[in-house]
């Protein structure tokens, strides 16, 4: 056969872990067999620098941003993507996310695309995204899930069925980690000889930051010598400064807002943490481990895949705050059972979850629905 026309369609373009996915999937496919052309749901971000757009484009993949702002534009997308489908051609769609799963596989039909394949990233909880799914779901040919918790969830609970069900962990770039040299935090208040635990996610309820917020002032209090980083961006970050101010922290925690240096910022941090209330397969948990850190995140999907044997020294129960303020504490102050976790971890990143092998695993997919 000929170079095959893929179709990668996602909600936004932001920087996030499903859309640096997409960008790392178009920009290394093998182009002697596959031609990548990536679909936007949401407008052009304001911020070409601060997206995923910038790497897409300058690796020559074609980007069409449809402009959605709102959910009363769903029929318009649904037939601006099918028009642009319909000119593509492609042999096969790829979706990700929940709206741009259910917007791509209705246009992606009416265009007239001979397979479609669906990404599940979280174990959603949503229920009318579950209903939504199951209703379409005859739309779909497979189901790429990011762990096999997300597997299990997407058969039991969004009764998806097993056959159509294909798990393909994410990848970490190892070469890029850990970083060759370390982020200069002075800028951000933090001093060189300060020890440091790195939130890095998006600032909204999935992610956990405003129970972090409210258990930190039990652990910080036991560990002077250490200040919290929060690194990104989210609807919930003035609520999260508030909080800071109302438990008199806020010198000991630092918002950095988006940041486009994550290695170096792993690199000068002590310790990852991650609170999230439901996930997939976290790529910042990934990223931490490639660097080489210790890691403290709640016990939800796909953690234990990730973390493997070291996973009960570096998971907590969601909501149990004193549980999760104890681990921080126990790792901080055990720097030797925190470097060997470390290099635990980096080690099961660079045997498990090279970048290369997710790439391999979607080609490999999806020539043999296109065959």
């Amino acid at each position: 056969m000929s170079v095959i026309e893929i179709a990668l369609c996602i909600t936004d373009l932001e920087i996030g872990g499903a859309e640096r996915c997409v960008t790392e999937l178009a920009t290394r496919l093998d182009r002697r067999r596959f031609r990548p052309v990536v679909y936007c749901l949401a407008p052009r971000p304001a911020s070409i620098q601060a997206s995923c757009v910038r790497l897409l484009e300058s690796a020559d993949v074609a980007v069409h941003c449809l402009g959605a702002r709102h959910s009363w534009q769903f029929p318009a997308i649904v037939r601006r993507l099918t028009r642009l489908l319909a000119a593509q051609k492609p042999h096969l769609a790829q979706t990700f996310l929940f709206h741009a799963n259910i917007v791509g596989r209705i246009a992606a039909r009416r265009a007239g695309v001979p397979r479609v394949v669906s990404g599940i990233r979280v174990a959603e909880r949503r229920r009318w995204h579950l209903r939504i799914d199951r209703l379409t779901e005859r739309m779909v040919d497979r189901h790429v899930c990011v762990s096999r918790s997300v597997a299990r969830f997407a058969q039991q609970r969004m009764g998806l069925p097993a056959e159509k069900l294909v798990v393909i962990p994410n990848g970490v770039d190892t070469d890029r980690y850990p970083a060759e040299k370390r982020a200069d935090l002075r800028q951000l208040g933090i001093g060189p000889d300060r020890c440091v635990v790195t939130f890095a996610g998006r600032l909204d309820r999935q992610k956990g930051p405003q129970w972090l917020i409210d258990s930190a002032p039990d652990w910080l209090s036991r560990l002077p010598e250490c200040d919290l980083l929060l690194v990104g961006e989210g609807p919930l970050r003035a609520k999260l400064e508030r909080a800071c101010r109302r438990h008199g922290i806020c010198d000991r925690v630092h918002f950095a807002g988006h940041r486009d240096d994550m290695p170096e910022i792993l690199a000068a941090s002590d310790l990852l943490v991650l609170p999230s209330a439901w996930e997939g397969m976290p790529n910042v948990v990934l990223e931490a481990m490639a660097a080489g850190l210790p890691v403290v995140a709640t016990d939800v999907e796909g953690l234990r895949e990730l973390l493997g044997p070291a996973a009960d020294q570096q998971t907590v129960p969601y909501g149990r705050s004193k549980a999760l303020a104890d681990r921080i504490v126990e790792l901080i102050t055990t720097p030797l059972a925190a470097t060997r976790l470390g290099a635990e971890n980096q080690a099961r990143a660079r045997e498990m979850f090279q970048l290369q092998q997710m790439v391999t695993a979607y080609e490999d997919l999806w020539q043999e629905l296109v065959d």
